[in-house]
């Protein structure tokens, strides 16, 4: 069947019941002080899961939304706000930041941990698949970027996931059609690359985020200042 949106799960309406959400906001709380003492995260996570009998999908949105408070603080350093961008060149994590925004307009769970980012529970699978929300999602980044003022955006895809050269045609002709300073790149190891880069990095990877220099919340921007209806589970 093909998939029309992203992030459903049938399971979702039952595991993020309201009577979840405390249990759940505790378990990233506990997490987030394993993390902070240093200790290991696999096993962590599982200590923290089996403490609360958490399925696999919740034990995955727990893990999202923790971090150790010295990853918090470091991601508060870096972070730019949206006043401080104009005329700023970005990289974008390109899977990352669509991913999660076609499930915040499919109606899919998002997740607010607790360094303020966003993220999906969405997995693409070694293969990127189009759905009802990819376009409306890349005219919310291009139409942002451009209030924002940012003078040009570079995308960097994962290379070896399937469909990441059409996606990066349909970027370049949707820029091209809206006058957008927009350039995709396919990389093997695009993270690598982001951590590198002297320009401001758009992501919500906690990995990128630990890594880089100076981000840039996009996320938050785009749907505080231009979306109505999201399904939000603020475990943070």
């Amino acid at each position: 069947m093909n998939q029309r949106h992203r992030g459903e799960s049938p399971e979702d309406p039952k595991i993020f019941a309201e009577k979840w959400i405390p249990i759940l906001h505790q378990a990233v709380h506990d997490l987030s002080w394993l993390l902070t003492q240093e200790y290991p995260p696999t096993p962590s996570l599982q200590l923290v899961g089996n403490r609360y009998r958490l399925t696999d999908r919740q034990m995955m949105a727990v893990m999202r939304c923790a971090c150790s408070m010295q990853a918090q603080q470091k991601r508060v350093r870096g972070m730019m706000q949206a006043s401080e961008m104009a005329g700023e060149a970005v990289a974008i994590d390109g899977y990352n930041l669509l991913i999660t925004l076609e499930s915040v307009l499919s109606g899919g769970v998002v997740l607010l941990g607790r360094d303020g980012c966003y993220r999906d529970l969405a997995s693409i699978h070694k293969t990127y698949k189009s759905v009802e929300e990819t376009l409306p999602a890349l005219h919310l980044i291009g139409e942002a970027l451009q209030e924002i003022g940012i003078k040009n955006a570079v995308w960097y895809f994962d290379k070896p996931v399937s469909n990441s050269g059409r996606l990066k045609l349909l970027l370049q002709d949707l820029a091209t059609e809206k006058g957008w300073d927009w350039q995709a790149e396919l990389a093997y190891n695009p993270d690598k690359e982001l951590i590198a880069l002297p320009q401001v990095v758009i992501t919500s990877d906690s990995w990128i985020l630990d890594e880089c220099g100076r981000w840039f919340n996009l996320l938050d921007f785009i749907i505080k200042n231009k979306v109505t209806s999201i399904n939000l589970k603020n475990l943070s």
